[in-house]
């Protein structure tokens, strides 16, 4: 991309044998180090020197997009620093897969300088070092680092007068870096399908475990709005029960003050008559016929009555067995918000929520409350309306009673003023005292049984109350009844609940014990595998013992080999000599590649001079 403005992206890039100058050489690399286009570079054949060299280092130092890089026919070997250079580069990238260093004269201290960086490069897969000089040291270099890279797939060392005992190892560890490799990727795919099915299995029982908890706390929704409702039921029964205690004592009140009118009545005719005997003794007959009568009607008034506290006193033992029934209720409610309290216990972590909706039903129940006790002073005000109604009543009876009676003391005095004349003139005014008597008698019944049928509009209206209240007992023993039933009803639902909690809870324990013999069973297939990784470990420990040994014979016949030595210096003294007469030969060679090279490069530059690049270049 920013090796040349305006040039089209291409994956590879080959100027193979094309006699590039130093300079040129440098330019292109520098350019392609921020290049993110070019997979593949050959510059096979381009004479690299120092400065080659040292711009490849700061190309694979930079570049990351470069894959393959054929470097064959460049004696990059022959030039120390540049090549130590090219090594720091090839260490610092992680980016390059094959590399192709054939013919460069390489010799063992190159192939060692290569051998550090290959322990720090952890992308290079395929090396080439065909037909260089790396020796025995150099193979020994190599070996020794592809203990520590285990990337590296395929290494050529032909060419090189490496022994074949080295070239062996060597490809002993690269077989051993190809199947590292295979058991890693085969053993990193099992802990992806297992770490994914771990997980599938954590989503399903977080899922499940979710659903539960929904289905508890719904559960726990419904047993609470029951409860409430059930404790809100039994308020208003003893509201109710209340009500009717309050009625019944009201009733008892007014029984109280009619039984105390009865008493004033029966006094004043008591003393009505006693007046009447005072005033009329010639009349004790009929005096005493009129109080038998009397007496017999208070003798029925007291028999209805007793007959009437029969019934209050039937009524309060009901009311004493329905308040017992009550208390049994409250009972029963006790127990099983017991039982609630210990479900709740067993599901501690829904409490908060639970609490704060117990805040809104008591906000709510406050607001009933509000509302029933309004209902409650309506209803008290109605039973004082009721009252007054009935006081005023009986004040009026008692006004009417009082007028009577100073009626009946007006007809006294007259009586009196009448007896006096009577006793003055008896016999002139007898036959009229005998019709005011007969007035005053029929005055007295027509009284009396007007007092009478009061007093029995009064009972009838006290036996209509009690029946109201014999059916108001009813109804709370109905709904009593109905109370008991619900809270069978949620008894048997919290069974219910008790019941699934523990079928859950089975599920639970038997997915646990599924999920548990999964993982022992992949436990065991990986310590099968560590098993093979030991054993594999114990024969690569039996072949370096081996190449120990065989290092150790190496020695011997390297002892060998520095005699056999000595003996070709003379012969490559002599070579030398002849090295000597055909450097000239070289350095004639040299000057024509020189001069063909130069001529090649005129040729590249004036066909790059019709394009972008060619411009490029020329500035450059």
């Amino acid at each position: 991309g920013r090796l040349l403005p305006g040039a089209a992206p291409f994956a590879a890039l080959a100027l193979g044998d094309c006699g590039l100058s130093e300079e040129g050489i440098r330019l292109l690399l520098h350019g392609l180090c921020s290049n993110t286009s070019v997979k593949s570079l050959d510059l096979k054949g381009n004479n690299l020197r120092t400065m080659g060299a040292e711009a490849l280092g700061k190309l694979l130092r930079q570049n990351k997009s470069i894959k393959s890089l054929t470097l064959e026919w460049n004696s990059l070997g022959m030039w120390e620093e540049g090549f130590s250079f090219f090594c720091q580069g090839l260490r610092a990238n992680n980016f390059l897969q094959h590399l192709d260093l054939r013919n460069n004269q390489i010799n063992h201290q190159g192939a060692g300088e290569l051998a550090m960086a290959l322990t720090q490069n952890s992308s290079l897969q395929e090396l080439d070092l065909r037909w260089n000089n790396i020796g025995l040291l150099g193979g020994r270099a190599l070996l020794n680092c592809l203990h520590s890279n285990k990337t590296l797939k395929r290494l050529e060392l032909a060419g090189n007068n490496v022994p074949g005992d080295i070239l062996k190892a060597v490809e002993q560890a690269l077989d051993h870096n190809q199947d590292r490799e295979a058991i890693l990727s085969e053993a990193q795919n099992q802990v992806n399908i297992l770490s994914k099915e771990v997980l599938s299995l954590k989503d399903e029982k977080n899922k499940q475990l979710m659903d539960f908890v929904d289905t508890v706390d719904k559960q726990k929704e419904e047993t609470a709005r029951r409860e409430k409702m059930s404790s809100a039921r039994i308020s208003q029964l003893q509201e109710a029960l209340d009500e009717q205690y309050s009625i019944m004592n009201s009733l008892k009140t007014k029984l109280q003050m009619t039984e105390a009118a009865l008493a004033l009545s029966e006094q004043k005719v008591h003393n009505l008559g006693e007046l009447l005997n005072a005033m009329k003794q010639e009349q004790n007959s009929v005096a005493e016929s009129h109080f038998k009568e009397l007496q017999q009607q208070k003798q029925e008034g007291a028999d209805r009555e007793g007959r009437l506290l029969h019934d209050l006193s039937a009524a309060s033992e009901k009311n004493l067995l329905l308040r017992n029934q009550v208390d049994e209720l409250e009972r029963k409610c006790k127990v099983q918000q017991d039982q609630l309290f210990q479900v709740k216990q067993d599901l501690t972590n829904t409490t908060a929520e639970l609490k704060l909706r117990a805040v809104e039903a008591e906000e709510r129940l406050e607001m009933e409350k509000r509302r029933f006790k309004q209902s409650l002073e309506d209803m008290e005000s109605l039973r004082v309306k009721e009252v007054d109604r009935m006081t005023q009543h009986m004040e009026a009876s008692e006004r009417s009673m009082h007028n009577r009676i100073q009626r009946l003391e007006a007809i006294r005095i007259s009586l009196e003023e009448e007896l006096s004349q009577v006793k003055a003139a008896a016999l002139t005014e007898r036959g009229q005292a005998e019709e005011e008597l007969i007035k005053v008698r029929s005055q007295a019944r027509l009284e009396e049984q007007q007092r009478l049928e009061h007093l029995e509009e009064k009972l009838r209206m006290m036996t209509e109350s009690r029946d109201e209240a014999q059916n108001c007992c009813l109804k709370q023993k109905e709904m009593v009844a109905e109370a008991q039933a619900k809270a069978k009803q949620l008894s048997l639902y919290a069974d219910g609940l008790r019941r699934k909690l523990d079928e859950l809870q089975q599920d639970l324990d038997s997915k646990e014990e599924e999920k548990v013999t999964e993982l022992n069973k992949v436990k065991v297939e990986l310590q099968e595998k560590i098993g093979h990784l030991e054993a594999e470990r114990t024969a690569q420990d039996g072949l370096r013992e081996k190449i120990a040994a065989l290092e150790r014979q190496l020695k011997a016949l390297s002892s060998n080999h520095r005699e056999a030595l000595l003996d070709k210096e003379g012969e490559i003294s002599l070579l030398l000599e002849k090295l000597r007469t055909k450097e000239a030969e070289i350095s004639r060679v040299r000057e024509e590649e020189a001069q063909r090279a130069s001529f090649l490069q005129n040729a590249i530059m004036a066909y790059v001079q019709g394009s972008p690049l060619g411009t490029h270049g020329s500035r450059k």
